[in-house]
């Protein structure tokens, strides 16, 4: 973990999570790229690359290298590195790309979630980079003076097309030493023996060389709760979960358990890209 990319739009939430990045930062001697995307209409963005001059154009950049600066003398930034980063975009596909330009290991961003009508019509930014990333995003919720994790709840149904983030989830909990509980929820529609969902999580441990974890099968109305309930029982620190990335109609009609955690879930959740 040695560069983080830590989206800005000046926020609370966004300075929560900026100063978990820190913390990150501080303890794995990595580097920090704050991103802030400078939404301008199109016909804008290609007038500010050929007239410096353009009045609205310029008046955004400038407020935004004055909030930069605010943000830069924070305390809890000292001796970090830290790269101003501002992108000329509408979309969340310029964070993405920022990703792959600068080969960053880690996404730390902030999230207030969203619920009921709100959520189903206007989802949320958070969502929408956890949907498309390709690199594990980790949002936070809260402020966090003392970012420690000890209790790491990893969810999956423990499948083939899982393993691969099972096996980012137990790196990230070697890196902060912390315990994995690996969780498979039951629920009356899509039920599971305790012996073959043992088996199964099994299967994959005994491939990692991780062995600081406990295997639980929990029931619950539905897999979400499930989720939410156990790391509620045991007071995790953080959960993580695997995301497929649907987009489009399929996301519309098939939802996504690990979006649903990001919006509803009041600790820490981490996602990795199946």
């Amino acid at each position: 973990m040695k560069k983080i990319l830590v989206p800005t739009d000046f926020s609370e939430q966004a300075e929560n999570a900026l100063h978990v990045a820190a913390q990150l930062a501080r303890k794995h001697d990595a580097e920090i790229y704050l991103l802030h995307l400078l939404e301008l209409p199109l016909y804008q963005v290609d007038a500010l690359s050929t007239h410096s001059d353009l009045p609205e154009a310029v008046f955004f950049m400038k407020l935004a290298h004055k909030r930069f600066k605010e943000v830069m003398a924070k305390e809890f930034l000292d001796g970090i590195t830290v790269h101003e980063t501002v992108e000329f975009h509408q979309s969340f596909s310029a964070l993405i790309e920022t990703c792959k330009k600068k080969d960053i290991d880690l996404i730390v961003m902030g999230s207030h979630g969203v619920s009921g009508i709100k959520e189903i019509f206007i989802g949320s930014n958070t969502e929408k980079v956890v949907r498309t990333s390709d690199i594990p995003v980790l949002v936070i919720k809260n402020a966090h003076d003392n970012f420690e994790i000890n209790d790491f709840v990893f969810a999956s149904d423990f499948k083939n097309d899982n393993k691969d983030t099972y096996k980012q989830a137990a790196e990230m909990a070697k890196t902060f030493d912390a315990k994995m509980h690996l969780v498979m929820v039951n629920t009356a529609n899509n039920f599971t023996t305790t012996a073959q969902a043992k088996e199964r999580i099994s299967n994959f441990t005994k491939e990692h060389g991780y062995d600081n974890y406990s295997i639980n099968i929990y029931n619950d109305e539905s897999v979400e709760q499930g989720i939410l309930n156990f790391s509620q029982s045991i007071n995790a620190d953080l959960i993580g979960i695997s995301t497929h990335g649907r987009q489009g109609i399929a996301h519309f009609f098939n939802g996504s358990i690990s979006e649903d955690l990001v919006n509803h879930a009041k600790r820490p959740v981490v996602t990795f890209k199946i």
